[in-house]
């Protein structure tokens, strides 16, 4: 991962999708066209904390989030997601 610059508004986080699973339990590979988007990934970058919102997340966190949450961004040929911590359903 490239350093990234810049700066994250308050109440956002970025994040770093995981990759989409390649097999099922059973072992049967999934074709690209099937996968479904990963609904969990790692943060790298959080804002500052709103007034009336306390930051729960941290760099480094794994989250669950929902399935049309955030915007998608690629930056530096890395996909990556903007999100209000809001959009966020558990940390795991």
């Amino acid at each position: 991962m490239a350093k990234l610059k810049g700066k994250i508004l308050a109440g956002k986080v970025l994040v770093k999708p995981h990759e989409a699973e390649e097999k099922t339990a059973s072992g049967i590979i999934i074709p690209d066209s099937a996968k479904e988007k990963p609904q969990q990934g790692t943060i790298i970058l959080v804002g500052a904390a709103k007034k009336d919102e306390e930051m729960e997340v941290k760099p480094g966190d794994v989250v669950l989030y929902g399935k049309y949450a955030g915007q998608e961004l690629n930056i530096d040929g890395e996909d990556y997601l903007l999100m209000s911590q809001s959009d966020i359903l558990y940390i795991a």
